[in-house]
């Protein structure tokens, strides 16, 4: 996991919306994305717009797969992620509508356990994930995988925790009791699944989340914490989120951090050879304590296995 941390909400939003952009798809190249709510990654999503007017992207080779949906609200609610991701980035790009995919909290015969098999199957036939875009809850949640979610879980239907729902009620006018009780959400294991996963994170708000999944263990309390294992994670912050973690942490991370958002370092990663370069200080050298950078100590033989070609699932089987 390799932590980025910027200024403030503005730059850190910034500093994400030109990686996004840096992937630069085309028809040869098409980019799969995954793409969270909430008040996270509203700055991103307007920056990216503007890139567009600026004709700097284009979405017509984008296809995305949303993390989650309320259960139980329809989709023209004006506080359903359906609503929310149209007024907040699609309606105002060029992305095909036909590739755009989020999770319908009102299936027929309320099959929400074949609902969600479906999207799975949709993630799988568009080739995987090349990027997940997330954010955090302050209880260190990602997607609606609250704490105790198993973190080889796959895409489901999940009641919110208390602390979700109110949180989330400034959406709803403030009113707890219209909160939805129940969501579908991707699991962690199809986050874990996608080539390379980017969490958001700003605000004094969020640094318990970002102290627990930075300087604690895996656990699934913290579903964040997962990205310790994942070869090509990048959780980007703002000096108020690290509030938590300790001095010594934050200096090292500042003193290593990467000059700009570059895309060339995901390109190595994601090569189809398995001869993985090294990185070197210009790319953005990971942080001591991450799990990707222990693997260039690995053998060449160990570097040839990717997280492209290793589901996370598939590693309680070895």
């Amino acid at each position: 996991m390799r932590l980025v941390i910027r200024s403030d909400a503005t730059s850190a939003s910034h500093y994400v919306a030109e990686y996004i952009i840096a992937f630069n798809p085309t028809t040869e190249r098409p980019f799969v994305l995954g793409l969270p709510t909430g008040s996270s990654p509203l700055i991103v999503y307007k920056l990216l717009v503007e890139a567009y007017k600026a004709k700097r992207i284009s979405f017509r080779n984008v296809t995305t797969f949303n993390m989650d949906e309320y259960v139980g609200i329809p989709q023209e609610h004006p506080e359903s992620y359906h609503s929310f991701m149209f007024t907040n980035l699609f309606r105002h790009v060029d992305i095909d509508p036909d590739n755009v995919h989020i999770l319908n909290g009102n299936p027929a015969d309320s099959d929400y356990a074949g609902e969600c098999a479906r999207y799975e199957a949709r993630i799988r036939e568009a080739g995987g994930i090349e990027l997940f875009l997330g954010g955090v809850g302050s209880d260190g949640h990602i997607a609606f995988n609250e704490p105790g979610s198993s973190l080889a879980s796959r895409t489901r239907v999940k009641s919110l925790a208390y602390e979700t729902r109110v949180a989330n009620a400034r959406f709803f006018d403030g009113d707890f009791s219209k909160v939805p009780s129940m969501a579908l959400t991707v699991g962690v294991a199809t986050i874990m699944d996608a080539r390379e996963v980017v969490i958001l994170a700003t605000g004094h708000g969020k640094a318990g989340a970002i102290q627990q999944a930075v300087e604690g263990g895996v656990s699934h309390m913290c579903t964040l914490s997962c990205l310790q294992m994942h070869a090509c994670s990048m959780v980007v912050v703002d000096e108020d989120a690290t509030l938590e973690c300790r001095v010594k942490t934050v200096k090292t991370i500042k003193q290593e951090a990467p000059r700009t958002p570059e895309f060339g370092r995901r390109k190595k990663l994601h090569a189809l050879d398995t001869d993985v370069p090294a990185l070197n200080g210009d790319e953005g050298e990971l942080t001591p304590d991450s799990m990707s950078s222990r693997i260039a100590a690995l053998s060449p033989k160990m570097l040839s296995v990717r997280s492209a070609t290793l589901s996370f699932a598939d590693l309680g089987k070895k």
